[in-house]
């Protein structure tokens, strides 16, 4: 898969994905990444590529024109067959591990990364396929989002985890619950033990006691943040 990445800070990304899996996925082959300078596509001479907003207001707005140039530098367009064209914006619609898996099902995905108070909304309405966002909350730029759908569409890619099978049994992949709790050595650290289910050796009682964590997880944690967001409406 191809992920193409429209920035005005492309440095930011020079480090995430230069560690790790996505480093590693990148050397095989298996995912390529590339991030291109918004103001490279300005046609101002100081490579301005925002201005005041219509109708007044606080903070500067990103201009429609380099974003417009700039996917046709890459020849990326809205609907075209196994690409989608993506802007990453507080008001967008939720990026979960659904979308996550949608999305790895196409060849190439390019992100839009906005800054400032927001884009021209010319951009969503003709230049993308759709908005995401990755919570109901206010950031300084579209990178983090931009990594984090490179992070959790890659990994659900064949071969990038090096196990098919452990993007399969995680937290909202197999149903919509989170992962069972996890342990390792120390059997006992401090006094804090190990649950006797998983060192019984016996599949059935583990693969059991997993399945109720897990649902006893998604209640405890998921089940109160519904809560809270009912009580705030």
């Amino acid at each position: 898969m191809q992920f193409d990445i429209l920035s005005i800070f492309p440095a930011a990304f020079e480090s995430y994905l230069s560690t790790s899996i996505l480093k590693r996925a990148q050397d095989d082959g298996r995912i390529a990444v590339r991030v291109h300078d918004v103001r490279a596509f300005s046609l101002d001479k100081h490579n301005k590529v925002d201005d005041t907003p219509y109708g007044g207001g606080a903070g500067m707005v990103m201009m429609v024109e380099p974003f417009d140039r700039a996917l046709e530098s890459i020849q990326a367009r809205p609907g075209a067959e196994g690409t989608r064209i993506i802007l990453l914006s507080a008001k967008g619609r939720p990026f979960d591990q659904a979308a996550a898996r949608r999305l790895a099902g196409y060849d190439r995905i390019v992100l839009l990364s906005g800054r400032y108070e927001g884009v021209d909304e010319r951009v969503a309405l003709h230049l993308v396929d759709e908005e995401l966002s990755i919570g109901s909350f206010v950031l300084t730029g579209g990178e983090l989002p931009a990594m984090v759908v490179v992070d959790a569409v890659a990994r659900l890619l064949p071969g990038v985890l090096g196990n098919d099978e452990s993007a399969q049994h995680e937290s909202f992949s197999a149903a919509e619950t989170v992962e069972h709790p996890q342990y390792t050595k120390p059997e006992i650290y401090r006094d804090w033990a190990v649950p006797p289910a998983l060192l019984s050796g016996h599949h059935a009682e583990i693969d059991s006691w997993r399945r109720e964590q897990s649902i006893e997880q998604t209640r405890k944690h998921h089940g109160q943040k519904n809560k809270q967001d009912h009580l705030s409406q």
